[in-house]
């Protein structure tokens, strides 16, 4: 079964309300009579204004008019009118009557609508509201869950970092410190209270190998600083520095990381004092050989030479005569190999006319005797460097064109010399196949090296230079810079 739309159901009962209205002004005509004929259906018009709007209360208007005029109205049962002049002005006054009922009732309507509507809108407001609060309580559980979840993790990483030996502070982009372990208060003396909010390096005056601005312009940095504890005691530590960043990717603060190494760096100075002493008995050593081969047994064999020429007059032709000969050859390459033994062990020219003159004998003899062409460059006029660093130097350039001879595969390299500001800077180069890289981290730590590399490096920084080494498929690079001494 179909049902009856609102709007029109709405003038259904209209028109029912108007037919029932005249109805029972025709039940109540032999009462009323002929007078008063817009009695009832006034309850028409007033009952389908309040009910059914304002176009069912029209219809409502009309049908009265037309059945009041119809059927009440003399002469009944006719649309003629007996007396016009009344009845018309009967009619305009129903009509404009019941125009300012349905105006009225209009009016009720939208009243009532409007406060239905403010009711709903109210009601739906307030889920709303209630719906949002519900959910902001369910968002600020989960994150206060969270939040205590974070605070427990961080109080147990916290916890572990206190456990650590090394000591571990963080810095803010401000400069003061935000958090400090419990192994920074066993290193340095000073407890978290004393040390948060304060600058690190003005608190542990920190003195740094490179400048500070330099450091913090990188994500990761590894060195080693000079810190002083709260007893004024100076410490040498291995320090870590990582840059902390947001989600962003904006550094906020620094992760710092150190570790105390005091007591390695001095057993490391004790191994290289004594490796200086080793080095320096060493030199002293070849220097004796050096002169004993020379001032010795060349001597020796020089005089076995002259000996031997009284035999020099027997026939060139006889067995005697080639012997002799044969003999002062053999003399003459054993004297000459023990004068260039002599002369590798400690150059005589080392000490009479200084470094310039015995690297240029050495060059000319490596080169002669490896087919490897050697440049040798001095930059400007190289004067006395002292007795420590020319030995120096010149065991660096021995060890240096040793191994482009051994292990390079270059039939070229370079010598520079270069004496300036105080430092003296030698520089040698190749074009080998250079240095395997697991081999360079071995050379640039403190891992297993060479005899003759770890000797090199002792000697500079028992002088209190600096050993650097490049290389890569193009060839390689050795530059040492030492410090001239004070005259």
């Amino acid at each position: 079964m179909r049902r009856i739309a609102p709007d029109a159901r709405r003038y259904v009962l209209a028109v029912l309300a108007a037919l029932v209205a005249l109805l029972a002004r025709e039940i109540l005509s032999p009462l009323m009579g002929a007078s008063n004929p817009y009695h009832t259906v006034w309850l028409a018009v007033v009952f389908s204004a309040w009910y059914c709007g304002v176009g069912p209360s029209a219809v409502t208007t009309l049908l009265s008019l037309v059945g009041v005029q119809y059927l009440f109205l003399p002469p009944v049962n006719s649309f003629a009118l007996d007396n016009p002049k009344v009845e018309i002005s009967g009619m305009v006054g129903f009509s404009v009557f019941s125009g300012f009922i349905i105006a009225l009732g209009e009016a009720n309507r939208r009243s009532k609508k409007r406060s239905e509507w403010e009711v709903d809108e109210r009601r739906r407001i307030e889920d709303v509201l209630r719906k949002s609060q519900q959910e902001l309580e369910h968002r600020v559980k989960e994150r206060t869950t969270a939040l205590e979840q974070n605070v427990a993790e961080l109080a147990e990483k916290a916890a572990l970092l206190d456990m650590a030996n090394d000591a571990i502070f963080v810095k803010g982009l401000h400069g003061s410190i935000s958090y400090w372990n419990q192994g920074a208060e066993r290193l340095y003396g000073w407890t978290k209270q004393e040390a948060i909010s304060r600058s690190p390096h003005e608190l542990l005056r920190t003195e740094f190998p490179i400048p500070l601005a330099e450091i913090e312009t990188r994500d990761y940095w590894e060195g080693e600083l000079r810190h002083t504890r709260k007893d004024g005691v100076q410490i040498v530590v291995a320090s870590r520095w990582t840059t902390l960043r947001d989600d962003e990717g904006k550094p906020f603060a620094w992760l710092e990381i150190n570790t105390d190494i005091t007591s390695r760096k001095r057993a490391e100075e004790a191994a290289r004092s004594l490796s200086a002493q080793i080095l320096t008995l060493q030199d002293e050593e070849r220097r004796r050989l050096a002169r004993e081969l020379h001032d010795s047994v060349g001597q020796l064999l020089v005089s076995i030479k002259m000996n031997s020429a009284v035999f020099q007059s027997a026939p060139s032709g006889s067995p005697v005569g080639k012997a002799v000969t044969d003999n002062a050859i053999l003399l003459d390459q054993v004297i000459s190999e023990i004068r260039t033994m002599s002369h590798l062990l400690h150059p005589p020219l080392l000490d009479e006319v200084g470094l310039p003159s015995a690297l240029r004998w050495y060059v000319d003899g490596f080169s002669e005797r490896s087919k490897i062409a050697v440049t040798v460059d001095f930059a400007g006029e190289i004067g006395r460097l002292g007795s420590d660093v020319e030995i120096a130097i010149f065991r660096m350039v021995q060890e240096c064109l040793t191994n482009v001879h051994r292990h390079s595969g270059s039939r070229n390299a370079s010598l520079r010399l270069a004496q300036q500001d105080g430092y003296v800077r030698l520089e040698i180069k190749d074009a080998g196949r250079g240095i395997p890289l697991e081999r360079q981290l071995a050379l640039t730590s403190s891992g297993q090296l060479g005899v003759g590399f770890r000797g090199m490096r002792e000697r500079v920084h028992q002088l209190g230079g600096n050993l650097d080494v490049q290389s890569d498929s193009m060839g390689t690079t050795i530059t040492a810079t030492l410090p001239l001494p004070r005259q």
